[in-house]
């Protein structure tokens, strides 16, 4: 599959502070790939690099293909009306909006609203509808969810399968191990600069290990155990219990999330 964006050697300082020490990374085209990192990590800095709005100091980013970018919150006038922005941003781009996206979106039922007074998932949708205007192949979003409620981040999501399923190359910035999990293709984990880890999430859980989460209940409360060995573990802290008189009511046991081995990998880092 051919590359929808080439990063190589990308540094970036502020004021002497080194934020991005040399990123090397490829995306393919028509995948869903997420740039990873705590706050503070440069993954909005990353982002804006490839999207050509912040020079780097060293190293070249490469895109092949149309980007179209997500507005953050308070991007637009407080009393524009979202049929405004849209009209305004065909102007701008010299591409008429497509009907169907707007449908798909809601951009017509907010269409006496004005900007201020929309939702934050009604803003996140706009600001989809306009990122969307003149069929871009690769759309930019960062940290697409924040602040959306239950439904809103699935609506969200679903658009954002769709857009794949075009053969839209989908780059995102986010913190959310539940978002990432449940769409993306490739994950790079930025941690101290540089990359961490670039590969899918069970890659991820590969690297880092098998580990399990042993979850316990019993009469005197509950506890969590963390383990490589799941039937040596298991067998050893039965027999302890047992030995000291402790009733057990309940045990779980999983392999963990996407999240506990995202902290696991930029803890490693960080040392």
């Amino acid at each position: 599959m051919s590359a929808a964006v080439q990063v190589c050697g990308l540094k970036k300082s502020y004021g002497g502070h080194a934020v991005l020490k040399g990123l090397d990374f490829h995306i393919r085209q028509g995948e869903i790939f997420a740039l990873l990192g705590v706050n503070g990590a440069g993954k909005t800095t990353a982002l804006e690099c490839m999207e050509g709005l912040r020079s780097c100091d060293g190293g070249t980013v490469t895109v092949y293909g149309k980007i179209g970018i997500q507005l953050q919150s308070a991007s637009l006038p407080a009393h524009i009306k979202p049929m405004e922005a849209v009209k305004l941003f065909s102007k701008w781009s010299g591409a008429e909006p497509d009907g169907s996206v707007l449908v798909a979106l809601g951009i017509r039922e907010m269409e006496r609203k004005q900007y201020v007074q929309l939702s934050t998932g009604q803003k996140r949708r706009l600001h989809l509808a306009l990122a969307l205007i003149g069929d871009p192949d690769i759309i930019f979003l960062d940290e697409p969810t924040a602040g959306l409620d239950v439904e809103g981040r699935l609506a969200l999501h679903e658009q954002i399968r769709r857009l794949k399923a075009q053969g839209k190359t989908v780059i995102l910035a986010s913190h959310d191990m539940a978002e990432v999990e449940a769409l993306c293709d490739c994950i790079a984990i930025l941690s101290g600069g540089r990359i961490s880890f670039c590969g899918t999430a069970s890659e991820l859980t590969d690297r880092v290990g098998q580990k399990y989460f042993i979850h316990i209940k019993t009469q005197r409360g509950d506890s969590t155990l963390e383990t490589e060995s799941i039937e040596d573990t298991l067998l050893s802290l039965l027999n302890r219990l047992k030995r000291g008189g402790t009733r057990v009511l309940d045990i779980k046991v999983d392999r963990g999330t996407l999240e506990q081995h995202f902290m696991e990998m930029t803890g490693r880092a960080g040392q």
